[in-house]
């Protein structure tokens, strides 16, 4: 197969590439986290407030587990998307099957510590009494799924490294929907609550699995089954990538425990109204969340094909993406606050959470946007190190100090505000990062490229040496004639 019916992102508007990619795989997004909120709605129709401090504690987990298998599936699409643009669709059907391996045994691995531990993690963040209880009660049944849902995952980044973003979103999509199915018959009709909440969660992991799987498998015949040859062989490229990403990804929930733990000390009020918080930003802001994994892909097949050109665009088109995105979204969250307020039947202390959020903390999503575009790049431009560092830097001198202020200055508000400024900060320094390392990537790619033309014996071309090159031909020519007729003469 030609190398460019495989790599389809090397040619093309990249806008377009931007818009598709993303839109497919936010639906998709949007599909799961919507299924979370309407967990939360649920719950919030129970009347109890710790029930929802308690969704509150086990989402900030649960993020930690899934934010591991965010880190995989990005090894998946920066070494198969590289693969395919450089022509080794054999080598990518194999890091398929290997990544979707190495996903599985980090992901089982994370989890049983996380289950071992649950006790001291969720005292750790702040969980007390009933909220604790059933947040723990909630993270034994949904847990054990999360090894499904990390193959999953990478299954679908595999289809975004092939182009197929519809497909990758329809495993999400009918995931979604079978969990959101489940929840009221789970929650109100067995009348198991939370824990009916925790097991649909539970059932959704094994189809996002299997339809992921099927699509990457049976359409396009993308997974090799591993060898022990294959895994040795990939672990140093896949940790190249995981390694750093996971760290990488998981310093943002480690940032929101921070940031829940200081909430916490405001009483579970405020807990709940940053579980509604929580639940409804990743809903509204999908396309921003889904931009990451869609940018990769792109960024990948055109530094694979050496098209930096078309690199840089990636990068100034995804933020002027991100920008116009989370400017609508934050409009359109200004003006329904009071709606989602009601909806959630929340008043004093959770209810002035959601209208901070909704009134100033949305737009500045923007930078968080802008980071995780600059992670992308990173993890797809050969220094994943770099994201690591951004984003772990982000979630200790980026939140830690900021919060720590914001709450003594102004409360669990303060803490949200501080939090925010953080974001910001480091959102500018990974844009200006990346853009640094693009610039330099195409000067050094430029300066081989004129290194290899000047070892090359170059011959100048004038008009006295093209005669001379003529005469010598003409010369030549002669004298094999005239050896020619030496030969044909008869021997006396």
């Amino acid at each position: 197969m030609p190398n460019q019916q495989q790599a389809k992102f090397v040619n093309g508007s990249i806008m377009r590439h931007i818009t598709v990619m993303s839109t497919s795989g936010a639906v998709g997004l949007m599909a799961l986290f919507l299924v979370d909120l309407v967990d939360m709605f649920f719950i919030s129709l129970l009347g109890q407030v710790e029930l929802a401090a308690a969704i509150g504690f086990a989402g900030t987990i649960v993020f930690f587990s899934t934010s591991v298998s965010i880190g995989t599936s990005i090894a998946m699409g920066a070494l198969v998307s590289r693969a395919l643009g450089s022509g080794n669709r054999e080598e990518a059907r194999k890091l398929t099957g290997s990544i979707m391996v190495f996903a599985a045994i980090v992901s089982a691995v994370t989890v049983g510590i996380i289950l071992f531990f649950v006790d001291p993690i969720l005292a750790l963040i702040g969980a007390q009494g009933e909220a604790a209880q059933k947040a723990k009660d909630f993270l034994v049944i949904l847990l054990p799924g999360a090894p499904l849902m990390a193959m999953g995952m990478s299954a679908g980044a595999a289809l975004r490294g092939v182009g197929d973003a519809k497909l990758s979103m329809a495993a999400t999509l009918i995931s979604g929907a079978v969990n959101a199915i489940l929840d009221p018959i789970f929650i109100f009709g067995l009348s198991m609550g939370i824990e009916g909440a925790a097991t649909a969660s539970l059932l959704s992991r094994f189809v996002l699995f299997g339809v992921a799987f099927h699509a990457v498998h049976r359409k396009h015949d993308l997974v090799a089954r591993p060898t022990f040859a294959d895994l040795s062989q990939h672990f140093r490229a896949i940790m190249n990538i995981a390694g750093p990403a996971i760290v990488t990804n998981t310093a943002t929930p480690i940032g929101n425990a921070i940031v829940t733990a200081q909430i916490a000390k405001f009483g579970a009020d405020y807990v709940a109204g940053y579980a509604v918080m929580g639940r409804l930003l990743p809903v509204s802001f999908a396309l921003i969340f889904s931009l990451s994994g869609a940018v990769g892909p792109i960024l990948g097949q055109n530094y694979g094909a050496q098209k930096f050109d078309r690199v840089q665009q990636t990068l100034s088109d995804s933020v002027k993406f991100v920008t116009a995105y989370c400017v609508v979204v934050a409009l359109i969250l200004f003006l329904a606050q009071g709606f989602i307020i009601d909806a959630f039947s929340l008043d004093g202390d959770a209810s002035s959470m959601v209208t901070l959020f909704c009134t100033y903390i949305a737009i500045t999503f923007i930078f968080n946007g802008t980071l995780f575009v600059s992670n992308a790049a990173f993890n797809n431009l050969n220094r994943p190190t770099w994201s690591t560092l951004l984003n772990v830097g982000k979630a200790t001198l980026g939140t830690i100090p900021f919060v720590y202020v914001g709450g003594y200055m102004g409360g669990a508000e303060g803490v949200l505000i501080g939090q925010a400024v953080g974001s910001v900060l480091f959102g500018i320094a990974g844009y200006i990062l990346v853009k640094k390392l693009i610039a330099q990537l195409a000067r050094d790619h430029e300066q081989k490229e004129e290194d290899v033309v000047a070892i090359e014996p170059a011959v100048p071309v004038t008009a006295f040496s093209s005669f001379r090159a003529v005469m010598a031909e003409e010369s030549e020519s002669a004298i094999n004639t005239d050896t020619d007729k030496k030969d044909a003469a008869p021997k006396r």
